[in-house]
């Protein structure tokens, strides 16, 4: 682990960034939650960024960029003012502080919108780690995408609160 990573930045979204985050999207799902999801269910889920409600999903939330060097390696969205839609970082960079970075800079603006607490719909691969950054388990869902059922967790943090 010698080597020190530049400074990740933050940006707001722009629609040309769109291509550029279906591919953090498709690759994080591919490479990321290949230990919880089968194969049809993670195919099911990467079909959605070659949807063209995938850029009008990011353009109507608030969506932040994580960058570094200026390229864009992750991102996450709020829709509302409290519920994170998405959460999805480069596998290059998992494990790196980029979600956290991503998730902070939601609270914060979730906060500045007046909410009391923030839901996310966890995948089961990212279940853990909201869990590790206060955010409770509600329930259980099954959604359908594409023929294929997916199952997550809703989970809900306060806001102002220690995790």
């Amino acid at each position: 682990m010698g080597q020190t990573l530049p400074k990740p930045g933050l940006r707001p979204f722009l629609p040309d960034d769109v291509p550029l985050l279906a591919a953090i999207f498709t690759a994080s799902i591919e490479e990321l939650t290949g230990d919880d999801y089968s194969e049809a269910q993670q195919q099911a889920w990467m079909e959605a960024a070659e949807d063209e409600e995938f850029g009008k999903r990011l353009a109507s939330d608030l969506t932040l960029i994580a960058t570094l060097e200026g390229s864009p390696v992750g991102f996450a969205s709020l829709r509302g003012a409290d519920h994170i839609r998405m959460l999805y970082v480069h596998p290059a960079v998992a494990g790196q502080g980029i979600a956290a970075m991503l998730i902070d800079a939601l609270e914060k603006l979730a906060g500045g919108r007046g909410a009391a607490a923030l839901t996310v719909d966890a995948s089961d691969t990212a279940q853990g780690f909201f869990a590790k950054r206060g955010y409770a388990a509600q329930q259980r869902n099954s959604v359908a995408i594409n023929d294929e059922w997916l199952a997550n967790t809703t989970m809900k943090k306060t806001l102002g609160a220690a995790p």
